[in-house]
């Protein structure tokens, strides 16, 4: 039986699935299988798979059913001690599982272990960092404010924890991994490995950029939440829609800018002031950077990419 199990629930991902295979496959840890369950795929990705010889990699393939099916198929196949998502366009650094396995050894009442999160774009190219955080044990009161894991491609999971827990939301599709960390979270600690684990790849055509889908998603999961959380976490939920909002705001901000996507940008924005003013305050350079990005799509769409590219170099350097 290996030590961990690596899903890779891919639709229509031969653009990118050969480089997050490698990405797994260069792991500095080497015992694990890796299980990649096609979701009814059109394209040639399963020709791209089968380039791969190695007798760890595995391949199911099923008519389309959406990504929290497929990652929940890919349990269900799973064998290893440990169970990994990664989506079919992330990236890993090499030494992501291998942290984050030996955080879990080393810590056997724990059953999640995450990593930190860069946002690269199609090409693979830097975007910026994801916030860096470090919360372990109980970090339910967190996790209901934001979704600091940023994608199921970033923990690492005891397997009978997760089928304990039955896997994915189905009715969910963009919002199923907070959902499921929410879940997790309010039974099991989670333990932090403060080090880059994962390349987030956001491409204008995948599901988390249909904005408005994710917005509904995302407040079904906070409704959830919020209905069965203790008194002491109610008055969270102002501050969880209002740091939700902002996180769609800098969303509509990816990609080629222009008005349409400032006008977004700017509704979510105002709905975050609304909800929770105070994180302008708490966040001023995180909220600067957003108003300018507005300011540029709203008034100056034809200059606003090379703000943008002077905006990334100055988040790289950081």
């Amino acid at each position: 039986m290996p030590l961990a199990s690596v899903i890779v629930p891919v639709y229509n991902g031969a653009q990118t699935i050969h480089a997050t295979i490698e990405s797994v496959l260069q792991q500095t840890a080497q015992d694990f299988e890796l299980v990649v369950v096609d979701d009814g795929s059109t394209d040639t990705t399963l020709e791209v798979v089968s380039k791969f010889d190695d007798p760890r990699l595995s391949v199911f393939s099923y008519h389309n059913a959406g990504v929290a099916t497929s990652r929940n198929r890919g349990a269900a196949h799973a064998s290893g001690k440990y169970i990994s998502f990664i989506d079919a366009d992330d990236l890993w650094t090499p030494d992501k599982l291998a942290l984050q396995l030996e955080a879990l050894e080393s810590t056997p009442k724990t059953a999640v272990a995450y990593s930190w999160t860069d946002y690269i774009d199609q090409e693979g190219r830097f975007i910026e960092k994801a916030q860096r955080v470090a919360f372990s044990g109980d970090v339910y009161a967190k996790l209901l404010l934001r979704n600091f894991l940023e994608s199921a491609s970033n923990v690492t999971i005891h397997r009978q924890t997760f089928l304990k827990l039955g896997g994915f939301d189905l009715s969910l599709s963009g919002a199923a991994d907070w959902d499921f960390f929410l879940r997790l979270a309010k039974h099991y600690p989670f333990v932090a490995v403060p080090h880059l684990g994962v390349l987030y790849r956001l491409l204008d055509s995948s599901m988390s950029a249909n904005l408005a889908a994710q917005e509904k998603e995302c407040l079904t999961v906070l409704d959830r939440a919020y209905e069965q959380a203790s008194p002491n976490l109610q008055p969270l939920k102002q501050q969880s829609l209002g740091q939700l909002y902002r996180y769609l705001s800098f969303k509509a901000m990816h990609g080629s800018l222009h008005r349409p996507k400032g006008a977004s940008a700017l509704h979510y924005l105002f709905q975050s002031l609304v909800h929770s003013p105070q994180i302008a305050i708490q966040q001023p350079r995180l909220t600067s950077i957003l108003i300018l990005k507005i300011l540029a799509a709203l008034l100056l769409p034809h200059q606003s990419q090379q703000l943008i590219d002077q905006l990334r170099l100055s988040a790289s350097r950081q």
